[in-house]
């Protein structure tokens, strides 16, 4: 556990003191995004996914050159007694966290609604949303416990923008949008704050080499990315900001929905 005696001010806990958890961490965004903390000097940190093989060898190249505590914890992030199994391994290996990235969403592809079936609906959109939610849940008493924390969903701007074939992604993740707003408002008084990023396509992620393998959705990514005349954008652009939000620079912004996009949209 990281001691955090000399900070009397939890909002503006350091990144040094800072023990981070990051939902997602073996792969794409989260992987950048754990390398880019840890570089920073993030002391201690707990990544989780669900496949033990890639998450370990993950966590073999984050130790690579650090110093800091760093573990590997299995877990199906869409399964509430897996997210509260890891609320303990995080307890177990560095006495609680600080930080949250919860971007282990999975690979959700775009289709027509019509070629969903009835059956199929619902449970494409919970798959999508409830490995973002539920650790944001469950790191809300623990949090407050230490005298605040920050947490950081990822979504996309599917969200915001209504987008052919991403009718039930865009609902998952108008979902996380929302629950991040409205749990911004509560968790304030416990000194929480809590913020959400949502990129259109990103470049040197499994899910975009997915996507561009894909006749259909490489057809509907290929003219957004001619959009993006500030450049497509990179997992290490999206670390930079988790970084920011994370961080004591970021100590009064809360509630807010953060479009990356190299300028694809303006929303």
């Amino acid at each position: 556990m990281v001691d955090q005696a000399n900070d009397d001010k939890p909002d503006r806990l350091a990144l040094s003191q800072t023990c981070a958890l990051v939902v997602g961490g073996s792969a794409g965004i989260g992987f950048a995004s754990a390398r880019r903390l840890l570089d920073e000097g993030v002391p201690a940190m707990v990544i989780a996914g669900r496949n033990r093989e890639r998450g370990e060898a993950a966590a073999n190249m984050l130790r690579n050159g650090s110093k800091a505590q760093i573990a590997y914890v299995q877990c199906d992030a869409s399964r509430p007694e897996d997210v509260s199994a890891l609320v303990e391994a995080c307890a177990e290996h560095m006495g609680g966290v600080d930080f949250l990235l919860s971007c282990g969403g999975g690979d959700p592809m775009p289709r027509l609604l019509k070629n969903i079936a009835l059956d199929e609906l619902l449970p494409t959109i919970n798959a999508v949303q409830a490995a973002i939610l539920l650790p944001a849940r469950a790191m809300l008493e623990g949090m407050a416990a230490r005298g605040g924390g920050s947490i950081v969903c990822f979504a996309s701007d599917a969200g915001k923008l209504a987008t052919p074939g991403e009718t039930a992604i865009g609902a998952a993740m108008a979902s996380i949008i929302m629950f991040c707003r409205a749990m911004a408002n509560e968790a304030k008084r416990e000194g929480v704050r809590v913020n959400c990023v949502t990129p259109s396509i990103v470049r040197s992620t499994p899910l975009y080499d997915k996507l561009m393998a894909d006749p259909f959705c490489a057809k509907l990514f290929g003219k957004a990315e001619k959009l993006a005349a500030l450049g497509v954008v990179e997992p290490d652009d999206l670390a930079d900001l988790v970084c920011f939000l994370a961080g004591p620079q970021s100590a009064r912004i809360t509630g807010q929905t953060i479009s990356v996009t190299g300028g694809i949209s303006a929303i």
